[in-house]
């Protein structure tokens, strides 16, 4: 098991469960992923707490939408529970497929290999040109250390992060310019506390939206008197009025990122920030503003997960297969990868439901395939190469229906060269139900698998 976030912890109580031994590898002092991670000011769930949990460990919520503390404590008294206990500082350099096993770092050694080193993993921070003497950081690595009060600061994007630290550190500078290269749909965040399964319902029922875009823009008209009612200066209002269909890029809620961008020692800049200077940055206005700090609000490597370059089978990293566009059939297995398994892998991302939904349905399948393997005495489960294509030309068939690629945006979904290769086009529910139980005509089961089987190629996009 390579990572200790929620898939990794999720993943290692299951498999144990089932009889298998198991390893978790955490190149961190603490497991937790992203929620160890992401510790800026005001690091939340931005998905309803009742959904953000295993389904065999609920637990009882502050609030309707969790903080990042609490969040962490949950994974970590879960993961005490059910006696999993990682070996910290152990990151996987290499993971090589030898023929008969996975050899990682050189000298560990295991039949099987599940990767849960999560999307929201590693920072995304642009190259900018020159050189800044002030401050600089991720809001993904937070420095604790460095005192923002009364100091003149940059915010570069306007993302699911910057939503939530921009109203905490707002009433403590001096200063605010928050650049801005394209607006984002925010949505009230309700704070009613319901039951697992009607929220989860309820999502399902919003979801629908987003298979269908015309639905959507319906919806979108909640954003718009959002935005009217918070915004009443008409410039600041249409800087931050999208072009784009609610849902094309990720959908966000907050109570709070609109009030504080109309406070007085704030200054929404709608362009990008074209280079460093020693005092600040100039931005794409030609004009340079004087800094104390600058942090970066720009995500993470969504569609080149670091791990890729990591893993190799027949001379081949899976950064060599997938050329800048992830694929895998039903976002867990790639062809010429035996015995590899992806969590929360390409084309499982969803607009409206909870990454631990996505976890537990691929450990259904998961523990099924291992189950499988060791039931039926198979050293090699490899997926067919026919198989695995015929699923992604499926689903990039049905990407393009939907707001993700109709909405008229470019977002993270889409990769290196322009392919969704981040989203599920369906509902959670047919997810559940498509991905549950290991079928073994879908793979290749002989101990000849070969690893120099070409891979498959990228779905083509469909015409028009």
């Amino acid at each position: 098991m390579i990572g200790a976030g929620p898939a990794g912890i999720g993943a290692a109580i299951r498999l144990r469960e089932q009889g298998f031994d198991v390893e978790v590898l955490e190149k961190s002092h603490d497991l937790g992923g992203t929620w160890r991670d992401n510790t800026y000011p005001g690091c939340a769930c931005d998905i309803p707490s009742s959904l953000y949990s295993y389904s065999f460990a609920p637990d009882t919520w502050s609030r309707a939408f969790a903080g990042q503390a609490e969040i962490l404590a949950y994974l970590r008294r879960t993961a005490s529970k059910h006696g999993i206990e990682p070996r910290y500082g152990v990151e996987v350099e290499s993971a090589e497929w030898d023929g008969a096993r996975w050899v990682v770092n050189g000298e560990i050694t295991a039949r099987a290999i599940v990767s849960a080193t999560g999307p929201w993993h590693e920072p995304l921070i642009p190259d900018l040109p020159g050189d800044f003497g002030g401050e600089v950081f991720h809001s993904a690595r937070w420095n604790h250390d460095y005192d923002l009060t009364n100091k003149r600061v940059a915010v570069v994007g306007t993302g699911a992060s910057a939503i939530q630290f921009v109203p905490e550190i707002q009433p403590l500078v001096e200063r605010l310019y928050l650049f801005q290269r394209t607006p984002a749909w925010v949505l009230p965040k309700p704070t009613l506390k319901l039951p697992r399964k009607v929220v989860y319902g309820l999502l399902e029922l919003f979801s629908f939206g987003f298979r269908h875009p015309a639905c959507m823009k319906v919806v979108q008209q909640l954003g718009v008197l959002t935005l009217a009612r918070a915004i009443k200066d008409r410039e600041l209002r249409s800087a931050l009025t999208p072009d784009f269909v609610l849902g094309c890029k990720r959908l966000l809620m907050s109570n709070t990122y609109y009030p504080a961008l109309t406070r007085p020692n704030v200054e929404v800049l709608p362009h990008a920030v074209r280079e460093f200077t020693a005092n600040g940055v100039i931005g794409g206005d030609g004009v340079e503003r004087k800094l104390d700090a600058l942090i970066f609000a720009t995500g993470f490597h969504f569609s080149d997960p670091p791990i890729a370059k990591k893993v190799t089978a027949g001379g081949r990293s899976l950064a060599d297969v997938w050329q800048g566009s992830p694929q895998a059939y039903l976002g867990t297995s790639v062809h010429g990868f035996p015995n590899l398994f992806l969590l929360l892998g390409p084309n499982l991302g969803t607009g409206h439901s909870s990454a631990f939904t996505i976890i537990e349905t691929q450990l259904n399948y998961i523990t099924s395939a291992l189950r499988s393997m060791r039931d039926r005495d198979w050293p090699v489960v490899d997926v067919r190469p026919e198989v695995q294509e015929a699923f992604n030309t499926e689903v990039q068939r049905a990407l393009q229906r939907t707001v993700y690629n109709a909405g008229g945006c470019v977002s993270y979904y889409l990769d290196a060269n322009g392919r969704n290769s981040t989203m599920w086009p369906w509902s959670t529910i047919r997810m559940t139900r498509r991905i549950r139980e290991f079928a073994p005509d879908d793979y290749l089961t002989s101990t000849a698998v070969r690893t120099d089987i070409r891979a498959a190629a990228p779905a083509e996009l469909p015409p028009g």
